[in-house]
């Protein structure tokens, strides 16, 4: 039996990114509702691994990091920091026997900047083939 329900993305991403203001992000959650959780932070290198794996404990399929390209941070080195607990997280998901492509980075390019939007877009389609997550279905 094949479980229709649409898969749910947390999205943390730096403000920084192309087409993140206010009114966009309000209307990708207007888009996709609750299969799209958006958020915002200052900077990509304030979130903590907890942050990610809490996420996928409470109510998300999948869970990525939106930053701002390498060598653009405002604050040197948050991306490089984003990574390092991406990286982190990872391991510790791999550990419990959940697939590693629940949990990702997406670090943005200077020379293609891509908008909030189309990377949401991106990412909920790559998400899209992943099973439910096992996590969710042992709650009582």
């Amino acid at each position: 039996m094949i479980d229709e329900r649409q898969r749910t993305l947390a999205l943390f991403y730096c403000q920084n990114v192309p087409g993140s203001s206010e009114s966009e992000r309000q209307e990708l959650e207007k888009k996709y509702g609750q299969t799209l959780r958006l958020f915002p932070m200052p900077c990509s290198g304030r979130i903590d691994s907890l942050h990610l794996l809490r996420a996928l404990e409470e109510f998300a399929d999948a869970v990525y990091v939106v930053t701002c390209p390498e060598g653009a941070c405002r604050y040197f080195e948050g991306n490089i920091r984003a990574k390092k607990r991406v990286a982190l997280a990872k391991s510790v998901i791999e550990s419990i026997g959940l697939e590693r492509e629940r949990l990702d980075i997406v670090v943005g390019s200077k020379e293609e900047q891509k908008k909030l939007a189309q990377l949401s877009e991106e990412l909920m389609e790559r998400i899209s083939g992943l099973t439910p997550s096992p996590v969710h279905g042992k709650k009582a």
